[in-house]
């Protein structure tokens, strides 16, 4: 083999093996790895989401998140039992198209994560240094988990 085919076919298995990695690590972005267990949120984004919440969604969801007959509970079981194995996009475009539902489009998608950092908050899922992203491509790759991945 000549010098410069050897170099082209180190070229090429360099080649395949960049995109072989590449190829990995956006299927494993697409397949949402992230959870709520990895502190999506932060503590200053809950409590702004707090004050969103009590305005706008505790009328319905109450001021425990457990919901009623007409509006599903926000935490424990029943929150779970709805989201669990969706993502925070899932949930962040149920809210942006349906809520609140006497007032459509009344929040922004920044005030929408906002809220959703504080029901992730109250959940008691860990809170990090780096806000929830409002782009729901972004939300799309964190999933809702119940239990804690090992």
């Amino acid at each position: 083999m000549t010098v410069e085919k050897a170099k082209a076919t180190a070229l090429i298995i360099i080649l395949c093996v960049a995109i072989g990695v590449l190829h990995s690590s956006i299927r494993a972005q697409a397949s949402g790895t992230r959870s709520v267990w990895d502190a999506v949120y932060t503590k200053e984004q809950a409590k702004r989401g707090e004050g969103l919440y009590i305005q706008n969604c505790s009328v319905c969801h109450g001021p425990d998140l457990t919901g009623n007959d007409e509006a599903a509970a926000l935490t424990g079981p029943g929150f779970l039992a709805n989201w669990e194995g969706l993502t925070i996009g899932d949930l962040s475009e149920r809210v942006r198209v349906s809520m609140p539902p006497n007032n459509l489009g009344k929040l922004n998608r920044q005030q929408i994560v906002d809220v959703l950092g504080f029901v992730l908050s109250f959940n008691k899922f860990p809170a990090g240094d780096k806000e929830l992203d409002p782009k729901v491509e972004v939300l799309k790759q964190i999933k809702i988990m119940g239990t804690k991945p090992k």
